[in-house]
């Protein structure tokens, strides 16, 4: 893994677990072009798989997941985040799979990633 990587996740390891009470345990991203591709595994706390023991909270969790971090984006990018891909954070789009504990998310930003 390289540097930039392990920086970008680091970044985006703390930002989920100051907004969400837990950061992901693994992360695996890509840098393609001008976007940062991140696959997350081991993301929900404890509390947030005991309410998603049911359709209705598994789709509470869901949206709250996808939501929340999609918002966050859309006011300011993390700090540090532009620093280490040496381009402007432009877009995030991001999903989370309840039953799986998977988030992918793809950072576009407005050029080639450095």
């Amino acid at each position: 893994m390289t540097k930039k990587v392990h920086d970008f996740n680091d970044i985006i390891r703390k930002l989920r677990k100051n907004l969400l009470g837990k950061g992901p345990e693994k992360i695996h991203t890509v840098f393609v072009e001008n976007m940062a591709i991140s696959t997350m595994y081991g993301n929900l706390t404890p509390t947030e798989k005991f309410i998603a023991r049911t359709a209705e909270g598994k789709e509470m969790v869901h949206a709250a997941r996808t939501r929340l971090i999609q918002d966050v984006y859309a006011t300011a990018p993390p700090e540090g985040l532009e620093d280490v891909t040496g381009a402007k954070f432009i877009h995030l789009f991001s999903d989370f799979k309840v039953d799986e504990d998977m988030a992918v998310s793809v950072f576009v930003f407005d050029k080639p990633i450095a």
